[in-house]
């Protein structure tokens, strides 16, 4: 009898597991004929049962569903499902599982939050389902700055927000849809994946070409899909790294290590008493920041507070021992639609001063071009001897010149006020985050 009860138990569990694979399959194909740009994505797991996850989560290679909760999902609406099923693969082409060093909480609730506005934005009749006035009116609020909602940006103004723990609670009812259980940063003693990693990131580069080719009518129903996607594939830079390109060789008087040989230096003393044979150099061939030129946009579309982290870690960068000759020229100029100030500095004495003493002018618009010509004209007159490039701290949103100039040039935006903006081909186009600016 125990037998065939343990035998029955088997049967039926092995119906449930059928049953539910059918439900995410049957998800899976409607999504694809309405996005056929996720078609890798949502063919990239493995369905696998587990009873202890409400109703369905993801690690990027699988999702766990519990049958009998999936099943009831189905039973309520179809289209439920679909928005599941489409927001792990959101989860898991952002790859929101494997980001760290924020608040585990903040995070769960901002990707929620993230992938569901992508979803509540799409116009595919696969997922398309009523919004509730608690999710209208967050989605309201966030919007405000007219920025991509990206996990990252909600992440930073729910922190600013201090909602109390009633509301917190309200929003993280609101926007649970997976078990967020499996993911790799959930996971303290959990080893990074990086094949996985590997392969979403691939997924995700190609869905943007896909986007903006072959499927640009399903982009256009697909909200903000593609903008998140661009954000998510722009190369990270470390800004230190990149600041040091403006380096220059250049010999300074100081000893040179590498030129010393202790060996005859040992063997003169011991022949000759007090005469080394030979001695070390005394100049030496370094690198370091000789002449550039900062331009900081203070139109009003350029917040002060990023325009100081800015500074503040090109201070940071340049004040690092061996980054400095001991003469530079350095010019930190401010510009909107007119140069507003051009400060020298000429070492780090003068870069101290200017930090301490800092002060904005401008909040007028954004006219690029004026800083370009100030520029050559302090070439002209002999300022610079040998400019080693221009970096221009801005929104993007301002009139170029028409010319190349003559010296390298960098627009470096903020990844928090990221809006996408073509540059000249003649310049870097530096995206960064505000973690690139605060980095140790």
């Amino acid at each position: 009898m125990i037998d065939l009860e343990n035998q029955d138990i088997r049967e039926a569990a092995v119906r449930l597991e059928a049953l539910g694979k059918q439900i995410l399959c049957a998800a899976r194909d409607e999504l694809y004929l309405g996005m056929r740009f996720l078609d890798v994505a949502l063919s990239s797991f493995v369905y696998q049962m587990d009873t202890s996850v409400n109703p369905f989560g993801t690690d990027g290679s699988a999702i766990y569903y519990h049958p009998q909760y999936l099943g009831g999902l189905y039973r309520q609406n179809r289209i439920l499902v679909n928005r599941g099923y489409l927001h792990m693969v959101f989860h898991c082409i952002f790859r929101h599982m494997v980001k760290r060093g924020m608040d585990e909480r903040y995070w769960n609730l901002s990707c929620d939050i993230a992938v569901e506005h992508m979803t509540d934005s799409n116009f595919h009749r696969s997922v398309r389902f009523s919004k509730s006035l608690l999710r209208r009116e967050t989605y309201r609020k966030l919007e405000q700055d007219k920025k991509v909602l990206n996990a990252e940006r909600i992440y930073a103004v729910l922190k600013e927000w201090e909602l109390p723990e009633k509301e917190l609670e309200r929003l993280e009812a609101e926007f649970y849809v997976d078990d967020h259980k499996y993911w790799e940063n959930q996971q303290p003693d959990r080893q990074p994946d990086p094949d996985m990693n590997q392969k979403w990131q691939e997924i995700n580069e190609r869905m943007e070409t896909d986007l903006e080719t072959f499927s640009k009518e399903a982009s256009e129903k697909s909200g903000d899909l593609l903008d998140q996607i661009k954000i998510e594939n722009k190369e990270r830079y470390d800004y230190r790294e990149f600041l040091r390109k403006f380096s220059v060789y250049r010999e300074e008087i100081s000893v040179d290590p590498d030129t010393f040989d202790y060996s005859f230096y040992s063997y003169g003393l011991r022949l000759y008493g007090n005469m080394p044979l030979i001695e070390p150099q005394e100049t030496r061939e370094v690198k370091k920041i000789s002449e550039f030129a900062v331009v900081i946009d203070t139109s009003m579309s350029c917040s002060g507070e990023l325009v100081h982290k800015f500074l503040e870690e090109t201070y940071s960068v340049l004040s690092e021992e061996n980054s400095f000759f001991k003469k530079v020229n350095i010019h930190i100029i401010q510009c909107d639609e007119k140069v507003q100030s051009d400060q020298r500095i000429t070492s780090i004495q003068d870069l101290e001063k200017y930090m301490s003493q800092l002060t904005l002018y401008g909040e007028g618009g954004t006219d690029f071009r004026p800083a370009f010509a100030y520029v050559d004209e302090l070439l002209e007159k002999g300022e610079f001897e040998n400019l080693q490039g221009l970096i221009y701290f801005t929104d993007g949103y301002g009139i170029y010149p028409n010319r190349m100039p003559s010296y390298k040039t960098a627009f470096v935006f903020m990844q928090e006020d990221y809006r996408d903006v073509d540059v000249p081909a003649w310049a870097v186009k530096l995206m960064l985050e505000e973690n690139d600016l605060s980095e140790e």
